[in-house]
């Protein structure tokens, strides 16, 4: 059976339509491409470059396409470094700050906007107050106090001071407040408990904000580099952004190449999540309150 061709009108449909948009509509397409083309460059490169051979990744002037595809410098990370268990305790300090953040940030949000107690306008603005600290100004002290504790170089030190987060809350807060409020009399109106009404009403409702929460976090952890390198001295308890500031190579050359390949090995689990809530963090910033 031969295949029925479409009929030239038809086929110009498409064309005639482009033509018919209004300039502004195709200036800002273009625009678009070209913003996420710079956007996506910097990952294309740590993509080619991950498969370029050393003599390739030191050529001048550079190419940005490998003339010869290789994967030497993916198996020299990972026998140059504990690779598996760095990227474990990356999925454990990150994973571990997002649960305990998003529990406790809740709970603290949930307080804040729902619940009508003596001095919460002062709490709040206390709050916000600590996010003008800079963060290096309580690094010292801080190091300090997980020192005396003995949590240097286990989970817990990595973990524990970061298990709650102002920016978290006054996110959360914020979304909370848009809930209305009949929903929470009515369920205590039947009975149900404080927590009974956070857990089985609020939480339901504020999941895109929580999703959306939920990723920044985890980004901005796994991605964190002063943090482990200071509360971590031990090679075996560092994550996988700590772990490749200790590829040098010889006279103290890094291997690009090398850095490279871990980078990608690295960024994968954040595009996965990304892909895992991507709609929810959409519907987040498209809307707010109930569906």
């Amino acid at each position: 059976m031969t295949a029925v061709q479409a009929p030239p009108r038809a086929r110009r449909a498409p064309l005639r339509r482009l033509r018919e948009l209004p300039p502004s509509t195709v200036l800002a397409t273009l625009a678009l491409i070209a913003v996420t083309a710079v956007v996506l460059l910097p990952i294309a490169i740590i993509v080619f470059t991950a498969f370029k051979p050393v003599a390739e990744v030191n050529a001048y002037p550079p190419s940005l396409m490998p003339g010869t595809w290789t994967l030497d410098n993916l198996e020299q990370v990972t026998s140059d470094l504990p690779f598996f268990r760095l990227i474990a305790n990356s999925f454990a300090f990150a994973g571990g700050v997002t649960a305990f953040a998003l529990l406790f940030d809740s709970l603290a949000a949930y307080a804040l906007a729902r619940i009508d107690f003596t001095g919460r306008r002062v709490l709040l603005i206390a709050i916000i107050a600590t996010l003008m600290i800079p963060f290096q100004a309580t690094l010292i002290p801080l190091y300090q106090l997980v020192a005396d504790l003995g949590w240097v170089n286990t989970y817990t030190g990595l973990i524990a001071p970061r298990a709650a987060d102002a920016f978290g809350i006054f996110f959360l807060r914020q979304f909370f407040l848009a809930l209305p409020r009949d929903i929470d009399a009515a369920a205590r109106m039947d009975g149900a408990s404080e927590f009974r009404v956070f857990r089985s009403i609020v939480l339901p409702n504020a999941m895109p904000a929580l999703l959306t929460l939920g990723l920044f976090t985890f980004v901005n952890n796994w991605n964190d580099l002063l943090w482990p390198l200071v509360f971590t001295t031990d090679a075996e308890m560092g994550t996988i952004t700590s772990g490749l500031t200790l590829l040098t190579g010889p006279s103290g050359i890094v291997p690009h190449g090398v850095m490279m390949a871990g980078s990608l090995i690295a960024i994968l689990p954040l595009v996965v999540a990304f892909l895992f809530v991507q709609r929810r963090f959409i519907e987040n910033i498209a809307t707010t309150g109930l569906k």
